[in-house]
């Protein structure tokens, strides 16, 4: 009944301009002003009201320092045409340091990458991010490669340039350990690298990092990969010990949880253990997954049920819910499959307005945007190059955004939706339109 009683709001899931609300204000981004803090030292004291986005940063490029070739770039131990693991291609025009790779455009000019590796590369990003009014990123760490040593060196040094770039413009960060490829052993070494970062970073000193997260007074870390049922190599019991032990006696840390898209029915994606809703429970927020679990036209059918019905269970177990809107989706390079390519088309911003509009009007306090810069799998919401702009790749091919949007458009578009979040009036279901 709670189901049919949320969906009696959501009229804008079927998604028509028509008589839609016309006096949406829209603006530019603003220039870079100085950040302010309050007497408390600590900037953002709650996820709600915020639009964060996951930031991968996992990128290197030969030549930058990281000493590990074109990783998360090249397919097979190559970059170069036919053989890439990115369908879509960073438009590097702003950036102070890029690298040449064996890619050329139709006229034979070299193109080039970058790397995060680089703190003048974070710079822009988290420059962009305050530009456009987008509040902040979860830096992602992928436990299997952290436990190596050129991983774990090369998340460190992101993840120090993205501390300094989110202090110099006020953004929110947080870290959000990512456990595919995990198995039970690695749960310890996740508590053991947490308190780690902590030392080595001084994440919780107000006055060091007075930008990183808290939620429910307490500093916020995100653990994702919860409840899947792709044959894991770790339990939800394993999960279980984890949280509690990040949470500590005091509970030291609030805790956000990525877990399947169906984790409420237990069904389709999720492990059919009656456990997760109980790990859930112990959380402080929950982030569902919900890239490529629908398309523009299924995004009514699929969210329309789950979406209210996600929110109830949420605040009946007081617990916060954060939603997760993406912009697209491609992997046609990295599956080597063609068919693949622009898989979830954007349609110049519908889809993800889709959704903002979806959560906001369903009653979601936050949201969860995939990702910043996931080019591997086109969700990449950054400066991207456009349709008829991009490089060659033997038989195969990039994705582009929409050649007559400027390549921040989706940058721009989220700023939007951050906005409505933040309170802002004269949004609705349609999606804004950006001054020419």
């Amino acid at each position: 009944m709670k189901i049919l009683k949320f969906l009696t709001l959501l009229p804008f899931l079927s998604f028509s301009c028509d008589g839609a609300d016309e006096s949406i204000q829209i603006t530019e981004p603003k220039p870079v002003e100085e950040v302010k803090y309050d007497d408390t030292g600590v900037l953002f004291k709650s996820y709600k009201g915020l639009v964060m986005a996951g930031y991968q940063g996992w990128f290197t490029a030969e030549g930058d320092g990281a000493e590990r070739g074109w990783h998360h770039y090249q397919k097979n131990g190559k970059f170069e045409p036919g053989a890439a693991s990115i369908d879509f291609w960073p438009d590097v025009t702003d950036y102070p340091k890029t690298y040449k790779t064996a890619f050329k455009y139709k006229n034979q000019e070299a193109a080039h990458v970058y790397s995060p590796y680089d703190e003048e590369s974070v710079d822009l990003h988290f420059k962009w991010m305050k530009e456009h009014g987008i509040d902040g990123v979860y830096m992602q760490r992928f436990v299997s490669e952290v436990k190596g040593e050129s991983g774990k060196r090369h998340f460190n040094k992101v993840l120090a340039n993205a501390l300094k770039a989110s202090k110099k413009y006020g953004r929110a960060i947080s870290i959000m350990y990512d456990l595919s490829g995990s198995n039970t052993a690695d749960m310890d070494f996740i508590a053991k690298d947490w308190e780690e970062l902590q030392s080595t970073f001084k994440l919780f000193d107000n006055k060091e990092n007075p930008q990183y997260l808290r939620h429910n007074g307490r500093p916020l870390l995100a653990i994702w990969g919860v409840g899947f049922n792709d044959g894991r190599k770790y339990s939800i019991a394993d999960i279980q010990k984890l949280v509690e032990k990040v949470k500590g006696p005091t509970k030291k840390a609030s805790i956000l949880l990525g877990v399947p898209y169906y984790w409420r029915t237990l069904g389709n994606d999720t492990e059919n253990s009656t456990l997760l809703h109980t790990v859930i429970k112990s959380a402080d927020v929950i982030m569902p997954w919900a890239v490529g679990r629908y398309n523009s036209t299924s995004y009514t059918s699929v969210a329309g049920t789950h979406l209210p019905g996600d929110i109830a269970w949420c605040k009946a177990n007081n617990l916060d819910y954060a939603p997760l809107v993406f912009p697209g989706f491609s992997w046609g390079n990295l599956k080597n499959d063609k068919s693949l390519y622009n898989q979830i088309p954007r349609g110049r911003g519908d889809f993800l307005w889709q959704q903002i509009a979806g959560a906001k009007l369903s009653g979601a306090e936050a949201l969860y945007v995939a990702m910043f810069d996931e080019v591997d799998e086109g969700t990449a919401i950054f400066k991207c190059k456009r349709e008829g702009e991009l490089p060659e790749n033997a038989d195969g091919k990039f994705v582009g955004i929409e050649g007559d949007l400027k390549t921040d458009h989706y940058l721009w578009l989220t700023g939007q939706g951050a906005k409505w979040f933040h309170g802002e009036s004269g949004f609705s279901a349609k999606k804004p339109e950006r001054p020419l």
